[in-house]
């Protein structure tokens, strides 16, 4: 799937820089562009793919602050600019945008729906977000500001794979080893999703394409991925077991966001040498999945590489409705009507607004 990611934001850009090295180190050449804007010029200086910096009208370089509403005005402002460096990297066979964004913060929170929109007008390729909720122990600003940007870059893209900080992160961990160990894991996971099928070690007996991964995104909403690996043995016969018991390690204990089964469409791909890869096991694993998201539209392919490892990765779309979304809403809610009793805006309104309209 050939991509241009764009991060907005600390988080965003960070992320976009992880899946940037992890594509050009494999060689999988998916992604054909990557930059990262923000409104903090300290955040862009610690990045090595190309930058720019937004709002110094207004802030000075010194970010945000939080403020989201802010993140978009800037945003919007100079949404001409930002696109002009699209130029050259959006190109007749790209089959996708990406906007990359921490949904916590104020430039990624705010900016990142509002580019969207503005990507949207431009482009007649899928424009996809790629969110990222903060943990339960991040802040209140943070669930407030993740909630009113959440149903917004809902809106605003054609799918946002959603990424809770909390799924990826080891025990133990300080908050800045989790976010670098989180961001190797999405550009991991991500990464792979984004080059099924673009690099070839042998002959698959299904290879995923890019039209299966818009085709699972297609209804829009949010989508969650899952991912697991295990040792393959030489015989494919003997993978079987492997296969299935990978795909239900991916999508009950290896999401991006935990708790979300159920989904409108699902993509299973079975990552491996093609000479270890079981057609049986990658069969019994799509009806699997079929059972469990409830999903009448499961695809499901291979991804030949050369490994001794087989990886399964769960692509879920359509997954809104989950127990987890609902429990970040409740979260990011009683976080608001904390800030609002404590003479902060009050916009707590918001969060029972579909339309979430006031972000902008």
């Amino acid at each position: 799937m050939k991509v241009v990611l764009i991060g907005v934001g600390q988080a965003g850009g960070k992320i976009t820089q992880a899946l940037a090295e992890f594509d050009y180190e494999r060689g999988f050449e998916a992604v054909k562009g990557a930059f990262a804007v923000n409104t903090a010029r300290t955040d862009l200086q610690s990045l090595d793919i190309d930058t720019m910096l937004i709002g110094q009208d207004r802030v000075k370089g010194h970010g945000v602050g939080g403020d989201n509403e802010l993140g978009a005005e800037i945003m919007e402002d100079e949404a001409t600019e930002v696109m002009d460096e699209l130029d050259g990297r959006v190109t007749s066979k790209s089959d996708a945008v990406f906007v990359v964004a921490g949904l916590g913060g104020g430039t990624g929170s705010g900016g990142a729906p509002m580019l969207t929109r503005q990507l949207q007008r431009i482009y007649d390729i899928p424009v996809y977000g790629i969110g990222v909720l903060p943990g339960r122990d991040e802040g209140g600003i943070y669930q407030a500001n993740a909630g009113r940007s959440l149903k917004t870059f809902a809106r605003e893209s054609d799918s946002v794979l959603l990424i809770d900080n909390d799924a990826w992160k080891s025990s133990g961990e300080s908050l800045e080893e989790g976010f670098d160990q989180i961001n190797d894991r999405i550009a991991e996971r991500i990464g792979l999703l984004l080059a099924a099928g673009e690099v070839i070690d042998g002959v698959g007996e299904s290879v995923v394409d890019s039209s299966e991964i818009i085709n699972t995104l297609k209804n829009g909403g949010i989508a969650s991925l899952g991912y697991a690996s295990a040792t393959a043995a030489e015989d494919a016969e003997e993978n079987i077991n492997v296969i299935t018991s990978a795909t239900r390690k991916a999508l009950m204990t290896g999401t991006s966001l935990p708790q979300a089964v159920k989904a409108d469409k699902a993509l299973l791909i079975v990552a491996g040498h093609p000479d270890r890869i079981a057609r049986k096991g990658v069969e019994r694993a799509r009806k699997w999945l079929e059972e469990e998201t409830g999903s009448l539209e499961v695809r499901g392919g291979d991804f030949p590489l050369n490994s001794e490892r087989i990886a399964t990765l769960v692509l879920l779309g359509g997954v809104e409705g989950s127990q987890r979304i609902d429990e970040f809403m409740d979260r990011a809610r009683e976080a608001e009507e904390q800030r609002q009793a404590s003479g902060g805006e009050d916009a707590a309104a918001a969060f029972e607004n579909d339309d979430l309209d006031d972000l902008f």
